[in-house]
């Protein structure tokens, strides 16, 4: 295809995204990539899956490469190039990129609401109630350098612990799917729940939130998926249909009754042969996110721009929130992206 033939096929793309609801544009007639090679999570259901499922990607396809636990490690296999996109809590994100990671963050895909929050829990008969009272515990979560032990930190801050103190809270790396069996079991004395693994666990009684990153920074969106820069570069039209792609299916989501979007889900996990258990997605609530579209805002960052730094995890100038994540991509900015 010529210069002029792929600049044509481009701007049509473009034009078609501005004016009709399809998510996706022609990025295999712009000459790009149009395959994006992922990381999931086992029982669950990304949105970009979702919104491949619901046929707003386009003509972008998804190729699972296998799960992944944790955030730092989904991003630092797509900084590494092992595959084209991961999603991370920001802070993640902030850390990674001040360490000379060409990365930008394109559309958040998780957060904390009402109905959709990470809990710090511990047993019915604990008698952890407040700060203090983890020094010496152990803390079960995901995966440590994340969105779980910054909002841990911030909490035991904020309860008037030291430095040396809070280093007396031991976090323990866990599955996400065997963190409530390793609480009941009293491997760990509280066990860092969220969405619908939390709700499972709640269902099965017994254990008691001791507080929530809800009700401790309000409704915020907390994650958001990351392309490499290079990739970025080449395949402009491939991540504008991912990001609007995904931010429809935020948008389906939001809007749809509970049951419509349960049964997709369930409907997905059935139909992808991955031997998985469907029970997780039946307690689906919200994806958390806060921006339509999944829009990104200053604030989103900045909150942990300035707690890193005040922990002393970020050396030199602190980033600038602007340098880190873009909206660029999503149809949303600018009042489109309708579902």
């Amino acid at each position: 295809m010529s210069p002029l033939r792929r600049t044509l096929a481009a701007a049509a793309a473009l034009l078609a995204l501005a004016t009709t609801a399809a998510c996706g544009t022609d990025a295999e007639a712009a000459g790009q990539t149009t395959t994006l090679r992922y990381q999931g999570s086992v029982g669950q259901v990304t949105l970009p899956e979702l919104a491949a499922d619901l046929g707003y990607l386009g003509d972008v396809k998804l190729d699972w490469i296998g799960n992944v636990t944790g955030g730092p490690a989904d991003i630092q296999a797509t900084a590494t190039g092992q595959s084209d996109f991961g999603g991370a809590f920001n802070g993640a994100i902030v850390k990674l990129a001040a360490a000379g990671a060409p990365i930008t963050a394109v559309v958040s895909y998780y957060g904390s609401d009402a109905q959709t929050f990470q809990g710090y829990y511990v047993r019915q008969d604990s008698p952890i109630r407040g700060p203090r009272d983890l020094i010496g515990r152990k803390v079960g979560m995901n995966t440590l350098g994340a969105h779980a032990e910054a909002v841990l930190k911030t909490w035991l801050v904020q309860g008037g612990l030291t430095p040396a103190e809070i280093g007396r809270v031991e976090l323990v790396a866990l599955p996400p799917v065997n963190t409530e069996q390793s609480l009941r079991a009293r491997q760990i004395d509280v066990a860092v729940l969220g969405g619908v693994i939390r709700d499972k666990a709640v269902a099965n009684g017994g254990i008691r939130a001791v507080f929530t990153d809800h009700e401790l920074l309000g409704a915020f969106s907390a994650g958001a998926y990351v392309f490499r820069d290079d990739f970025i570069r080449r395949n402009p039209e491939t991540v504008r249909a991912f990001v609007g792609g995904v931010g429809r299916a935020i948008e389906w989501a939001r809007t749809q009754p509970r049951e419509t979007v349960v049964a997709r889900l369930e409907q997905i996990i059935a139909t992808r042969g991955r031997n998985e258990d469907p029970s997780l997605v039946r307690y689906w609530k919200s994806s958390g996110v806060a921006g339509k579209g999944g829009l990104i805002v200053d604030r989103e960052f900045t909150t942990w721009i300035d707690w890193l730094a005040d922990a002393g995890e970020l050396k030199g100038d602190r980033p600038k929130p602007g340098d880190i994540y873009t909206n660029d991509y999503n149809p949303f900015a600018s009042g489109g992206g309708a579902a």
